[in-house]
């Protein structure tokens, strides 16, 4: 069976969230559009996860969650602060602007892709005339777009200024399991005891057919959420196959469980590739990914040979994925491969 380091969105369904999709298959007529027992039942297995009585929609993809979430808390006027590599800025096609009818992203840079409060102040108070877009909410990704993860101290300190400014804070989950195996620290903790307001919750690479939460922790927000949801194109009339899977993820932590692999294949990754003179690690191997640099004729005999990876990171900058299915013997294969292609 082929398998590809470009994307955990390569990899299939776990088999515990397809036995729950049949599950709902099977279980005869339904209410639609969210009404059904399959949801319901999710819902409250999120909230018994966070600990804590939170909003939850479902919807397609990271970008409907991500724009959609962000459209919530602020004004056309407004802007999102956000890291420069960050999702929402590189890879979504203007969607948060156009769903927030116009608000503004304001970059800000950060080592190893990660957003400080520093960096937050210094937008907030770079203007306050009527002529700036008013800045109302921060949004991190965590994991982050170059694999790195925020400590929960992090968390707090970027919160903490985002309070201190009258902002709101959005977490881009889209690996957000990744990011809690890698703290081993509760859900809860690194999400709304921390000061964030609402978690896009990826399920889709997790092992999840498809299928993103979108978790609201002030309650607040989530106020006509649900007619963002619809007007949107993003309420599914059979909801029950979009959230019945969630089960399978939420049962004994298999959600953890296919985390902690992924990230144990990346670390057996690293830790291969970093003995190869030619490699350079760019980023800290943090959650299922592994950055590197290596001689451009070696990625190119890479990719002619039938690897699959991304390439957006400069020449000869290469991101290898691991998902919840990766296995030991296509790792150690990958990295012979590299070497080979390295040396030869």
């Amino acid at each position: 069976m082929a398998q590809h380091f470009a994307s955990d969105n390569y990899a299939g369904v776990c088999p515990e969230a397809l036995k729950w999709l049949v599950e709902a298959n099977s279980s005869g007529h339904e209410p639609a559009y969210g009404d059904d027992q399959w949801t319901q039942r999710v819902c409250d297995a999120i909230r018994d996860l966070f600990q804590t009585n939170c909003d939850v929609f479902y919807v397609f993809n990271g970008t409907a969650a991500n724009s959609l979430a962000l459209a919530s808390l602020c004004q056309s006027y407004n802007s999102v602060i956000c890291h420069e590599v960050a999702h929402i800025e590189t890879d979504e096609c203007g969607a948060p602007e156009f769903f927030s009818s116009g608000a503004k992203l304001m970059v800000a840079s950060g080592t190893n892709g990660k957003l400080t409060p520093q960096a937050i102040e210094t937008i907030v108070t770079r203007r306050s005339d009527i002529h700036y877009p008013k800045p109302k909410a921060v949004s991190i990704t965590q994991s982050t777009e170059v694999g790195t993860v925020y400590q929960i101290d992090e968390i707090q300190a970027i919160s903490a200024m985002a309070r201190k400014h009258g902002l709101a804070l959005h977490m881009d989950g889209a690996r957000f399991a990744n990011a809690v195996a890698t703290l081993g620290a509760h859900p809860a903790d690194i999400t709304w005891r921390a000061g964030v307001d609402v978690l896009c919750f990826g399920g889709t690479k997790n092992g999840l057919p498809v299928g993103e939460a979108v978790v609201f922790f002030n309650r607040e927000l989530a106020q006509d959420f649900a007619h963002r949801v619809k007007q949107g194109g993003q309420l599914a009339s059979k909801m029950r196959f979009i959230s019945a899977p969630w089960l399978g993820l939420l049962e004994n932590d298999v959600w953890l469980r296919n985390a902690r692999h992924a990230n144990a294949m990346a670390q057996r990754l690293h830790d291969a590739l970093i003995k190869i003179p030619q490699v350079e690690i760019i980023f800290p191997r943090e959650s299922n990914a592994v950055f590197v640099k290596m001689p451009q004729r070696a990625a190119n005999k890479l990719l002619a040979d039938g690897w699959r990876f991304y390439q957006f990171i400069g020449e000869g900058g290469c991101r290898f994925m691991c998902s919840w299915d990766t296995q030991k013997e296509m790792v150690d294969k990958l990295a012979a491969a590299v070497s080979e292609a390295c040396a030869g």
